[in-house]
């Protein structure tokens, strides 16, 4: 780990924010205006690795091309030799998983009373994010970021893949192993099949299956039990984990669990539209109607 005051790239180093396998994520000053953000840097035994600096520049490329307010942007890339790292914007909060694995009543009370907001949020990000080209392919409460005020921003963009649309794209589509995190991974992702942005509506389903029972659609033994589940066994309705779930919004989600990418809603554009109508929580009352916005 780096010493804190430590200068890398122009920036100081001020707080570790997060530690990764083969990286970390710092809060950074810039000396000459006094600005903060926020610094991904590869640790010093995977600085020299071809292919884990790869991945790093990978997500910067990505996430340049990003200007969302619900989506993290990334400001710029240094390729350096000895500390490979990117600089994006500084945004102050935890992640949805830190408050959904939290002890504290207030956490899980924190996601419920915000939820429609946060659904919102992370539903146009991913929805830019797809028109821009791109599918996510790791969307789970660890990559939403969520401060006090409910805002929310979309992060890490190491395997998020462009969408093939041409015929030639397409047609030399070659299958490899399959990435992403099993517990939200849609079937065509496994299978490492051509993908578009319903895979990512998948994973944002899995996730909001999670967010509000407590627990992902499937859970196995293993990893290939796992898998197996995903793309052969249907998931029980939201309401027989939480019954304060309305039977709308879990009926909402499973089809946005369907195994065929066909059966699902078309676009987040779609489910955003849809949401309107929809209350998540039986025990508090419908967003929708207050929030001119929505």
């Amino acid at each position: 780990m780096a010493e804190m005051q430590t200068t890398i790239g122009g920036y100081k180093l001020r707080s570790l924010l997060q530690t990764g396998a083969v990286s970390q994520v710092y809060e950074v000053v810039e000396p000459t205006s006094h600005r903060h953000f926020a610094m991904k840097v590869l640790l010093p035994e995977h600085a020299d690795k071809k292919d884990v600096r790869a991945v790093l520049f990978h997500e910067a490329d990505v996430g340049i091309k990003m200007r969302h307010e619900n989506v993290i942007n990334i400001l710029k890339v240094s390729k350096d030799e000895h500390t490979p790292h990117f600089i994006m914007e500084y945004f102050p909060s935890g992640s949805l998983r830190t408050r959904l694995i939290s002890r504290d009543p207030k956490d899980k009370e924190f996601i419920k009373v915000n939820s429609r907001k946060i659904f919102k949020q992370m539903a146009t990000g991913l929805a830019y994010m797809n028109a821009s080209g791109y599918v996510h392919c790791d969307v789970k409460a660890d990559n939403v970021l969520v401060n006090a005020l409910g805002q929310t921003k979309i992060i890490d963009f190491a395997i998020t893949k462009k969408i093939k649309k041409g015929f030639f794209e397409k047609m030399f589509h070659r299958k490899g192993k399959p990435q992403g995190t099993p517990s939200f991974m849609s079937p065509e992702q496994i299978r490492d099949e051509m993908l578009d942005g319903r895979a990512d509506i998948y994973s944002f389903a899995a996730t909001w299956y999670e967010l509000t029972t407590g627990r992902p659609p499937f859970r196995a033994t293993s990893q290939s039990e796992l898998l197996r589940k995903h793309l052969g066994e249907k998931p029980a309705p939201l309401v027989a984990y939480n019954d304060d779930v309305t039977e709308e919004f879990s009926k909402f989600i499973l089809a946005m669990l369907e195994k065929k990418k066909e059966n699902r809603p078309e676009n987040f554009h779609k489910i955003l539209m849809d949401m309107k109508k929809i209350r998540i929580f039986k025990s508090i009352a419908d967003e929708a109607d207050e929030d001119p916005n929505y």
